[in-house]
């Protein structure tokens, strides 16, 4: 199995930065498709970013675009979310997740490991 520790999350004021770090553990993380997911009280959880195993490929969710990047540093077996310029709107438990191949996708169904969540809070 594919187990999957989060962190970085935390306080942060509107306009503010803040990464947060995923470690993989189980699989060949190169072989893994990693993403990123997020989830506000009572909201569906929503996709944020994905990358591909080699890290060349990267997709984003049109609210985060040109804020946020996703990478990915296969020989820590960590994948990352840089978020800049946050909004209150961002507030949300944002979880990492994987699949066992190594293209990318944005649906929480094509993923079948999941971290436990670290929370972003992003206040005015």
């Amino acid at each position: 199995q594919v187990m999957l520790v989060e962190s970085g999350g935390g306080l942060v004021q509107a306009g503010g930065s803040l990464r947060l770090s995923c470690a993989a553990s189980g699989r060949t993380f190169s072989n893994l498709a990693m993403a990123w997911f997020r989830q506000a009280p009572d909201k569906e959880r929503e996709f944020v970013a994905a990358i591909s195993g080699s890290g060349f490929t990267t997709y984003y969710a049109d609210p985060v675009k040109g804020r946020f990047t996703i990478s990915r540093d296969n020989a820590k077996n960590t994948v990352y979310l840089q978020m800049n310029s946050l909004k209150p709107e961002d507030t949300a438990n944002y979880h990492c997740a994987a699949r066992d191949w190594g293209v990318p996708a944005t649906t929480p169904a094509d993923f079948g490991s999941w971290g436990q969540g670290t929370q972003v809070t992003v206040h005015s």
